[in-house]
């Protein structure tokens, strides 16, 4: 690769929970000779998604590669943040072949791949492409958020039927700005599911998109990398439900991080995450936490009531401080019930 080679970059959109990072790690794992660099984007302040990728950091995508933004959604922090971190990662030693940027849950798309034609990096990269990231199940069953309940409940509030709620048009603008949609958890959908998850992002979709099921994040490198779809040129064939705004706000979402001590029941903690989902409305949870007698650190993570808690890694030397990011719609945010519910 020369100076003059324009970096390509792939920016990996989906909903909260849908498998972004679990992607991000299978082509970190695969990276079919090149040397990558990670741009990750959390909702809050905690760095969960950051620190699993670092944790599987190798030489074809060493540590330092690995970079963090985490004082909000990535495309309203354009000038703030994203554009000097995609600096950096331009003036790193060893220039990376690809760039990866997993985006949070809540970022369009069309505002980030706008922020390609600044000045600073225009002639520098280019977007490869745009994957989106889609939980089957919860798209066949006509709800972007997996927890069904959250989403019936902000329905039946609605005086319109048709009323589209944030998190659709979020959903829908991902589809828009896709050049290919990963459809996650077949196995949860089941085939009449797949099928139906397809039907649904076709009937949303401005032009005929490529939709393929993955299983734990693997699909073979080749088919998502090295697109050359130059996105950001082809802005007007990604359209958005904020076209013609000056910018897009968050403010119907909130995140609590909680410290949570060490506890001695996985069971119990799971079990009170899930009533947390039904009670609280909690759309998401991640972070990790300290079991007694364990030396491995337990990863807690959750999508609605869907809960998976796996020890992932030892900790670091820097102590077994256990925490967890919640995420839900502000309304629902009742941070002293939560600490109830979780007995803190």
């Amino acid at each position: 690769m020369t100076d003059l080679t324009r970096i390509p970059v792939t920016v990996i959109t989906g909903f909260l929970g849908a498998g972004k990072t679990t992607l991000v790690r299978h082509l970190m794992a695969n990276p079919q000779g090149r040397r990558l660099a990670v741009m990750v984007n959390e909702f809050g302040a905690m760095g969960v998604d950051g620190d699993t990728l670092k944790a599987c950091a190798d030489e074809n995508c060493p540590a330092e590669n690995i970079v963090e933004l985490a004082n909000g959604c990535i495309c309203c922090a354009v000038a703030d943040d994203f554009i000097p971190t995609m600096e950096a990662l331009l003036a790193l030693p060893t220039r990376p072949d690809h760039i990866l940027i997993e985006t949070s849950g809540l970022a369009l798309p069309k505002p980030l791949l706008k922020a390609f034609d600044w000045p600073a990096i225009r002639s520098r990269i280019t977007v490869d492409g745009v994957i989106a990231v889609a939980d089957a199940e919860a798209v066949a069953a006509g709800r972007m958020a997996p927890d069904v309940d959250a989403v019936e409940a902000q329905r039946a509030a609605d005086a319109g039927l048709d009323h589209e709620t944030p998190l659709a048009e979020v959903f829908e603008d991902q589809i828009a700005c896709a050049d290919i949609v990963l459809l996650s958890k077949p196995d949860l959908a089941g085939a009449a599911g797949v099928e139906t998850a397809r039907a649904m992002i076709a009937a949303v979709a401005p032009r005929p998109l490529r939709v393929l099921s993955m299983t734990d994040g693997a699909i073979d490198p080749r088919v998502v990398l090295g697109l050359g779809a130059a996105a950001e040129d082809d802005l007007a064939a990604r359209p958005s439900h904020h076209d013609g705004e000056a910018e897009h706000e968050h403010d119907d979402f909130d995140s609590l991080v909680l410290d949570i001590p060490e506890i001695d029941a996985p069971e119990a903690l799971t079990d009170a995450l899930m009533r947390l989902a039904r009670d609280q409305r909690i759309l998401r949870v991640k972070g990790h936490v300290a079991v007694r007698g364990k030396p491995m650190r337990l990863l807690v993570q959750a999508v609605g009531a869907r809960v998976r808690a796996q020890y992932d890694r030892p900790w670091g030397p820097g102590g077994r401080d256990g925490r967890l990011v919640l995420i839900a719609e502000r309304a629902d945010i009742d941070a002293a019930a939560i600490r109830a519910a979780l007995a803190l």
